[in-house]
């Protein structure tokens, strides 16, 4: 298992994230919300919002990953499912996992308008096991068995470093629980998860085109951890 680390954590977050900054983003969230209902993209929309309001790139990256036009929004919550029993289950692993390994570093995490939870980390094809591995990998299989998942394929993605390492944990976690689940790994995930009829992801442009999906990150951590303190700088916008 690789050193100690705090995923997801970078010491300019305390300030870029105090209440006093959120004050400031749920401002901002409002008007990338305006811009984005009118057809804006949300790189120039996140960018213009941001120099107005001398945002950090953690802030705008915050903005982009929170803030979804209605009609997304709307669409994205309409194929959501509630229920898990005698399902199976499609995860994107790295996505899901390192959500997981955020909640359990006690790392920022934000409550987003689609009813996701979403990060601000990014791989950059680049992963290492952490002490929290094993805390998530455990977490999310103990949340399966108890919604009653008749099954679950694990996706990871080829390209990212380690996917191979994650595997074999996933699997040694498995075998000591007894939810064991599939793991694959694929060249391209987002593709291979577009098309499956249940999904557990919080990328938007999966959540966009899947048939149906499980907030399953959110699930685990409510289950798991119970009340997390979530950064939330969009539920003041009414769609």
């Amino acid at each position: 298992m690789a050193e100690q680390a705090r995923r997801g954590f970078l010491p300019t977050d305390a300030r870029d994230f105090c209440e006093a900054a959120c004050v400031t983003l749920r401002k901002a969230a409002e008007e990338v919300f305006f811009l984005l209902n009118r057809g804006y993209p949300v790189q120039a929309s996140t960018r213009f919002v941001g120099d107005r309001y001398q945002l950090s790139e953690r802030q705008r990256l915050a903005l982009a990953r929170t803030v979804s036009p209605a009609e997304s929004v709307r669409a994205r919550r309409s194929r959501k499912i509630t229920d898990l029993r005698g399902k199976v289950i499609d995860i994107d692993g790295f996505n899901v996992i390192i959500g997981l390994e955020i909640a359990f570093s006690r790392s920022m995490l934000f409550r987003c308008m689609d009813g996701t939870v979403r990060d601000l980390a990014g791989l950059h094809g680049t992963y290492r096991l952490i002490p929290q591995t094993d805390l998530a990998v455990g977490a999310l299989l103990r949340t399966l068995a108890k919604r009653g998942a008749a099954g679950a394929v694990i996706h990871l993605d080829k390209p990212v470093s380690n996917s191979g390492r994650l595997r074999a944990r996933i699997l040694a976690i498995a075998e000591e629980q007894g939810f064991i689940p599939e793991v694959c790994i694929e060249d391209a995930v987002d593709t291979v998860l577009k098309s499956k009829p249940l999904t557990a992801s919080g990328d938007a442009i999966i959540l966009d085109e899947c048939a149906a999906w499980y907030n399953l990150a959110a699930d685990v951590i409510a289950q798991e951890i119970g009340d997390y303190p979530y950064i939330d700088i969009t539920s003041q916008i009414e769609l």
